[in-house]
């Protein structure tokens, strides 16, 4: 089935981004948050994206009105209720995630299509708790939604073709580059990114080097855009920790343990760019 609405739940960074790569594409793109409030601020970050693309030259004016003439934000999850795909793109725990796709199913059409943006929870075990299982994918995209190509295609043991074949379409369409990834923790992505990251933290508290030089010798000496510690704090440090213990507890691999030295930060609010303070201060 070719999607003419797509709804996004949730317009935080990556909701607001899927959001707004969705309405550039053409598509009729409606945003739900908690109220109308949170609703219009999410709408607003995306004009202000738009805005400064068209201030430096990236964006045509008339390609920002019409991705703004196809975006509406509500408070209401029953206004999503003639979507042909909803993607859900809130908070990282999985009752939380349960919980919205309860409520969506006694609003939508049968044929609707669930996609989560998780990074790293099971999409069988979320399908499992709709009457869509058949109708249920993984669609994993990146920060910056507008700017990074991938976005990864988890297939639960009940998605259908169908579904796999409409999402990859979806995909492409609004300008990404779409991979399979298999339904366990940390897909692609996260399941080679993960060790990386807890081993710059790891080899940090071992004395390899100091945070500066570590970042600098992966970026000047390997060729990486940042280094670990600087995608550590724009990922978010709660985050990292988060799906570093989902995959932990997945694979009972070492490799895949938080550092103490990590659990301590999150512990001490230091989450990244997002609280001011992380491995570095902004």
């Amino acid at each position: 089935m070719a999607y003419q609405t797509v709804g996004v739940v949730g317009c935080g960074l990556m909701g607001s981004g899927i959001a707004q790569v969705s309405a550039q594409a053409g598509y009729r793109t409606i945003v739900r948050e908690v109220d109308d409030e949170t609703a219009a601020a999410g709408i607003g970050r995306i004009e202000s994206f738009l805005e400064s693309g068209v201030r430096r030259g990236k964006v045509a004016a008339e390609d920002r009105d019409r991705t703004l003439a196809n975006l509406s934000g509500t408070g209401r999850l029953e206004d999503l209720a003639d979507c042909d795909l909803i993607v859900e793109a809130i908070v990282e725990d999985i009752d939380a995630k349960r919980e919205v796709f309860g409520a969506l199913e006694g609003l939508v059409r049968a044929e609707t299509v669930f996609a989560s943006n998780t990074s790293s929870l099971c999409i069988t075990e979320l399908a499992a708790q709709t009457r869509r299982p058949d109708r249920f994918v993984g669609l994993h995209f990146f920060s910056p939604v507008p700017i990074m190509k991938l976005v990864e295609v988890i297939r639960g043991l009940a998605t259908s073709d169908e579904t796999c074949d409409g999402v990859f379409a979806f995909g492409r369409s609004v300008g990404k580059d779409p991979v399979t990834a298999p339904d366990r923790p940390g897909f692609i992505a996260n399941r080679l990114l993960i060790p990386y990251l807890l081993d710059a933290i790891r080899a940090h508290e071992e004395g390899v080097g100091t945070i500066e030089d570590i970042d600098k010798t992966m970026s000047l000496g390997c060729g990486y855009p940042m280094g670990p510690f600087t995608l550590l704090d724009f990922v978010g440090l709660d985050t990292t920790c988060y799906i570093a213990g989902i995959m932990f507890d997945e694979f009972k691999d070492p490799r895949y343990a938080p550092p103490p030295l990590l659990k301590r930060m999150v512990l001490a609010g230091w989450h990244g760019r997002k609280t001011g303070r992380g491995f570095y201060t902004y």
